[in-house]
């Protein structure tokens, strides 16, 4: 395998998987051509003059879509930690004696921990989209056959409008869905909010099945899914469990330290002028980010101010804002609990939306450069800001990208970390992946004081003479590998590549190497 050195000195292959891949160029550095990836064109004649799609079971319809060995077959994880869908739809591949298949999930979690059997088993060849937990580090450790691809959410609408990755068959669980495949995420017993995350899938792929455990009568609306775009219609008993929509991720959090840290990123957004009137924000479903919002909540009652939006993933604490007449609008990319669930089903002031408008790079413009503020987290940051949020100081692969590097367009980019976990140092020399350069990073917020990046002159000048304590990156650093003794280990890593970090336009930031077992 071949390598090159991309624009952040970084070691990248130029082929993935038997196809041609592209180095980082720097932020912009890459200007796309040709025109966008189109699905086959079909005939209504095709199709049931009576806009019934049922069949009777998933494997008919995976039958009926020509499921055979090497396809892309994708999935969307809205319902998180509770998903049932995409393991149903893989395991029904292997007992059709299916292999070599590529999972394109938008996201995994544990709950997807059995498709490393599936991988083993030969079914699964590799899989392309964040991978959480037990799968993340079954990759780590170099037991996927092919390479795993990371990309942030709208790196992959970028892959599949452009035809980077071409979907076979999508299986998209709806917690609502009428016969002919209109469905929604707001409605039915699995109800999990708004399911963009989806709607590419739909759009750009060979076949597309719907599976549900609501069937309504026509018409399901309001529709996310149009189900002009659907084959089939599959009714299970059950898509999942809501419930494990919520996580420890969505939890706010009760650690002092954490709490200060939220605290210092409220009055900062304060003290720097971007709390103002019709200003937005974004906030992730992290303990820090949430505690965050509620801090920024006083001061915005305190100022009179009020926002024209806030950029979701959405909860309840973002929901309450919503309702106290705090802002104007909640952008919902993904809820995160179900008081979020119940309000995008009934409030009309809380809109879904996807990738596409919020997140994808190579349209005509996005969400997210509009958004004055957004508070996101990272496993590391090194002096020169460069942040990394898919693996950890031993240098397993545990987390996924989400819209991480997406919303680094922002106006504001918070980074706000506790300064060390488990004694280890957050703030590091060089990260051990880069998953977002350092020019993109404005702040970075730690119990320890607050580092503003250099390139950030207008912040600095409007933090003069603030009490808030304003640190170089090199201070808070010094000051934390003097407490726990020294910088960290680095990881014990091969050069065997195991996976690759996609830049929001494609090309590759970063290479993820095998730990050593």
């Amino acid at each position: 395998m071949e390598y090159v050195t991309n624009a952040l000195g970084r070691r990248v292959p130029t082929e993935v998987n038997g196809e041609p891949a592209h180095p980082y160029a720097g932020v912009g550095g890459l200007r796309p051509e040709g025109r966008r990836h189109g699905p086959p064109i079909r005939s209504c004649s095709d199709f049931p003059s009576s806009g019934d799609k049922r069949v009777g079971d998933l494997r008919t319809a995976l039958e009926r879509c020509g499921l055979r060995d090497g396809m892309t077959l994708s999935t969307h994880h809205h319902l998180r930690n509770g998903d049932r869908v995409a393991l149903e739809a893989l395991q029904t591949a292997a007992s059709m004696g299916v292999r070599g298949l590529r999972w394109f999930p938008s996201a995994s979690f544990p709950c997807h921990e059995p498709v490393i059997d599936l991988m083993r088993q030969g079914v699964v060849q590799r899989i392309e989209g964040s991978m959480n937990g037990p799968l993340g580090a079954f990759c780590s450790h170099g037991g996927m056959e092919g390479m795993g691809v990371l990309r942030s959410h709208g790196g992959r609408w970028q892959a599949i409008q452009d035809g980077e990755v071409h979907i076979d068959i999508a299986v998209i669980a709806a917690p609502a869905a009428d016969a002919f495949g209109n469905g929604t995420g707001s409605q039915g017993p699995s109800a999990c909010g708004s399911l963009g995350f989806a709607l590419a899938d739909s759009m750009y792929a060979d076949h597309v099945i719907v599976v549900t455990d609501h069937l309504v009568p026509f018409p399901c609306v309001p529709w996310q899914i149009q189900g002009n775009h659907v084959d089939y219609v599959v009714e299970v008993e059950s898509i999942g469990d809501p419930s494990l929509i919520v996580s420890g991720t969505t939890q706010m959090t009760k650690s002092p330290d954490r709490l200060l840290i939220a605290e210092y990123v409220a009055r900062f957004v304060r003290d720097s002028g971007i709390l103002r009137d019709g200003f937005s924000f974004q906030a992730g479903a992290g303990g820090i980010a949430l505690a965050f919002a509620q801090f920024l909540r006083g001061m915005m009652v305190e100022a009179g101010v009020r926002a024209r939006f806030i950029r979701g993933g959405s909860t309840k604490y973002l929901v309450d804002m919503l309702r106290d007449g705090l802002v104007d609008y909640i952008l919902d990319g993904q809820t995160f609990d179900l008081a979020a669930v119940e309000s995008i089903a009934t409030d009309p002031r809380h809109v879904a939306t996807s990738p596409f408008t919020s997140y994808n790079y190579h349209g005509k413009g996005n969400f997210a450069s509009m958004v004055d503020a957004v508070v996101l987290g990272a496993t590391e940051v090194d002096v020169h800001f460069n942040a990394n949020v898919v693996t950890h100081s031993d240098g397993l692969l545990l987390h996924g990208i989400g819209g991480w590097q997406n919303c680094l367009e922002a106006g504001c980019t918070i980074l706000a970390v506790p300064s060390f976990r488990d004694r280890i140092p957050v703030i590091v020399d060089e990260v051990t992946t880069i998953t977002g350069p350092g020019e993109l990073v404005d702040v970075v917020v730690t119990e320890r004081g607050i580092a503003v990046n250099p390139r950030r002159e207008d912040l600095l000048a409007a933090l003069d003479g603030s009490d808030l304590p304003i640190r170089t990156i090199g201070e808070i650093q010094a000051e934390v590998e003097a407490l726990v003794g020294g910088k960290p280990a680095k990881p014990s890593l091969t050069g065997e590549p195991v996976a690759v970090v996609k830049w929001v336009d494609g090309t590759v930031i970063d290479t993820v190497w095998r730990v050593t077992d």
